[in-house]
């Protein structure tokens, strides 16, 4: 069965999927993405919230329904929030109740929360630093992964602990012309139908 989706979402989820295909398999950012998205097991759900508590009622909902789902149909979600959270910092600052609302579903351990977001920056870089890109999403995003399913493709990827330098390396391979040339950005969005 499969829902229609309106003109705004269906772009969000386009955008992140070209972003996930051209620059996260494409530049073999995470080498355990392209087996999920092979197998169809990557949910994109578009949150409409503009405040950190209805992205976080949103971010429940998700860590219940992928808790909850057979595995093999369902490994990894995938929830943007375009129409909030254009400062990094502020949705940075967001996390420490992600963590928190995990723990309060007794999902720690069970299931992990990473961020990306399109002006994503590390600790003690320039926001124009290439290594920067590795975490930019084209929308603020809440990345939801099985604990299980990270353990098994760490224990599988021969140095799994080398994938963050070789990451580094490739961006600065690649250059911010290089990024750019990727086009995973984030298109004009239509109005969006909540």
């Amino acid at each position: 069965m499969s829902l229609e989706l309106n003109p705004h979402d269906a772009v969000v989820i386009a955008d992140t999927q070209a972003w996930v295909q051209r620059a996260v398999i494409g530049l073999n950012l995470c080498p355990f993405a392209k087996s999920v998205v092979v197998k169809g097991q990557v949910r994109y759900v578009v949150s409409h919230a503009s405040g950190a508590k209805p992205l976080l009622a949103d971010l429940k909902r998700e860590l219940l329904a992928l808790a909850a789902a057979d595995p093999v149909l369902l490994d990894t979600t995938m929830l943007m929030a375009p129409d909030g959270f254009a400062d990094f910092l502020d949705f940075n600052e967001l996390l420490a109740r992600t963590d928190k609302l995990l723990m309060d579903l007794d999902l720690d351990g069970v299931l992990q929360i990473a961020s990306l977001h399109p002006r994503y920056q590390f600790a003690d870089t320039d926001p124009e630093d290439i290594t920067n890109f590795t975490n930019r999403a084209p929308y603020p995003t809440l990345h939801l992964l099985r604990e299980d399913s990270v353990d098994r493709a760490v224990a599988a990827f021969p140095n799994a602990e080398a994938i963050f330098e070789t990451n580094m390396q490739t961006m600065h391979d690649l250059g911010l012309e290089g990024w750019a040339a990727l086009a995973v950005g984030a298109s004009a969005l239509p109005e969006a139908d909540t």
